[in-house]
């Protein structure tokens, strides 16, 4: 593994352990040549996903950028770092179980939709905002109230 902060290929494991529930192995590396630290994960790929974005365009599926949304949409919540660990690696699984190697944009975002509202309502709303796209408050406003129960059905 190349070293991020000299470039050397030549480092060391310093300790492994099991991550995410036992789907993924961290290691903790070291580097000789300038002393640098760093964490590594291994985890299982099944498939090479490809998403397919809403105006077309394709990209490979990046992990990494799911990560980063989910952990926005979680930012200040009260949800434990190995529960949103959990969702990520249980949401990746259920992509490449799909059967799938094109994916749209849209399934991923129900699928984290749907991951987020089970974990935390806030962070669901937060994601739902960006991923639907509001443009005023009306936009929130009626996604707001579709989550509200309806005082007539009680």
């Amino acid at each position: 593994m190349r070293c991020p902060f000299c470039g050397n290929v030549d480092t060391q494991v310093k300790d492994s352990r099991p991550a995410e529930d036992h789907a993924a192995i961290r290691r903790r590396r070291f580097c000789p040549s300038c002393g640098g630290r760093f964490t590594t994960y291994e985890r299982v790929q099944l498939r090479d996903l490809v998403v397919i974005k809403s105006n077309g365009r394709r990209e490979e599926f990046d992990r990494d950028k799911l990560e980063r949304s989910i952990r926005i949409a979680l930012q200040k919540r009260p949800v434990e770092p190995e529960r949103m660990d959990q969702m990520i690696s249980g949401i990746v699984r259920r992509l490449e179980s799909l059967g799938e190697t094109d994916i749209p944009s849209s399934k991923i975002g129900e699928i984290v939709m749907e991951s987020l509202a089970r974990i935390d309502t806030v962070a669901y709303v937060r994601f739902a905002s960006v991923y639907m796209n509001f443009q005023a408050v009306g936009d929130f406003d009626k996604f707001m109230s579709e989550l509200r129960p309806n005082p007539a059905e009680k």
